[in-house]
């Protein structure tokens, strides 16, 4: 059997945790206000994580975890990726020298 290794396009930007989440959710024929409540949230709150507008905190990766699976840490390196991809397009760092270590 040939082995594939998965390689992401750096150009692409990854998938907001909320995305998937919402990918998830529309299966569950349950409201959004019921899901918001079983996760300890407000309906705002999780509209804008859905929307990908509102990062996913620790306490709600634990959560939602919990709610649709996965991993606390496989939800929360979903919102680092995005976040990081997102900082290397909108932080300045052309003043910034790399330092020398002897």
């Amino acid at each position: 059997m040939a082995e594939y290794k998965a390689v992401r396009d750096p150009h692409r930007c990854p998938s907001h945790p909320g995305a998937v989440i919402e990918d998830v959710l529309d299966g569950a024929n349950m409201p959004k206000t019921k899901i918001a409540d079983i996760l300890g949230i407000s309906r705002q709150q999780l509209h804008g994580i859905l929307a990908g507008r509102k990062p996913l905190s620790p306490a709600i990766a634990v959560r939602v975890a919990k709610l649709i699976g996965g991993s606390p840490e496989s939800w929360l390196r979903m919102q680092a990726d995005f976040d990081a991809w997102h900082a290397a397009r909108e932080v300045d760092t052309s003043k910034i020298k790399r330092l020398k270590v002897a």
